[in-house]
């Protein structure tokens, strides 16, 4: 089935830079829609950016506008999520999801089918 693998992840000063990678197997990046979610201890899981199957539409959580950027290379089967400025509020496992039906819930966890296991962010001084 399809499984898709988390990269990126690690220790970074506030104010700093991290760029996340999400790599498929098993699949046609074409027909999937890719979200980016984050888990900080104690907390839900929240959607923290979408993008369409080919890149055409994107979507962010308030808290991570004008910081945070997806993008996607299907040839190479990858999403990234560009993390700039970061904040110790974005400390969180992140995690990537694929989906075939969106419909107008991009940021909701129940749309997504298929998840990685994560990667851990940890913005600290």
């Amino acid at each position: 089935q399809l499984q898709l693998v988390e990269s990126g992840g690690g220790l970074v000063q506030p104010g700093g830079s991290l760029r996340l990678s999400c790599t498929g197997s098993r699949f046609n990046p074409d027909y999937y829609d890719i979200g980016w979610f984050r888990q900080a201890p104690g907390k839900e899981r929240e959607g923290v950016a979408y993008i369409s199957n080919r890149g055409g539409s994107t979507m962010y959580v308030d808290s991570v506008k004008g910081r945070f950027t997806i993008s996607r290379d299907n040839a190479k089967n990858t999403v990234y999520l560009q993390m700039n400025s970061l904040k110790p509020e974005d400390t969180a496992v992140y995690y990537c999801a694929a989906a075939w039906a969106v419909k107008g819930r991009e940021l909701h966890r129940n749309t997504y089918n298929y998840w990685g296991q994560g990667t851990q962010v940890v913005v600290s001084s």
